[in-house]
């Protein structure tokens, strides 16, 4: 079936041959090129890693500085709403105190306008029952 020939050491020759040749053109080169690109598809994999963690530490940060803000402006508006609620309870309080002020001060004036008009009434009734007195008993008898 096989015959054993020169032919047979020449055609593995070739085959080596090709192999060696084919090695030292096409697949050491497709293998440097494979490897140079897994290594950067590698490196930019664990930069964009670095990346990704580097903004989700700063957003974490940011977000605490949100929520120290939110609570610092919190807490200064409720220090505002106390400040006001007390400035408002004060004028409230001296409002009143005006107002108490004033009514007594209507109440001791209307009393001496009702003193002042009692004796004006008083000064008049005696006038005029003088006067009754004097046309009734005329004016010899009443004095």
């Amino acid at each position: 079936m096989f015959d054993f020939d020169a032919t047979l050491p020449l055609m593995a020759l070739q085959f080596l041959l090709l192999a060696a040749l084919l090695n030292v053109i096409f697949y050491k080169p497709l293998t440097k090129v494979l490897d140079e690109r897994d290594n950067y598809i590698r490196t930019n994999n664990l930069d964009a890693r670095e990346r990704l963690a580097k903004a989700e530490s700063l957003a974490k940060e940011y977000e605490q500085q949100l929520a120290s803000a939110r609570r610092q402006s919190q807490v200064t508006i409720e220090t505002a709403q106390n400040e006001a609620k007390k400035i408002t309870a004060q004028k409230i309080a001296q409002a009143q105190q005006e107002a108490q002020v004033q009514r007594e001060q209507a109440a001791r004036e209307i009393e001496q306008q009702k003193q002042a008009a009692m004796a004006t009434l008083e000064a008049q009734v005696d006038a005029l029952s003088n006067q009754i007195l004097e046309k009734l008993l005329g004016q010899a008898l009443v004095k």
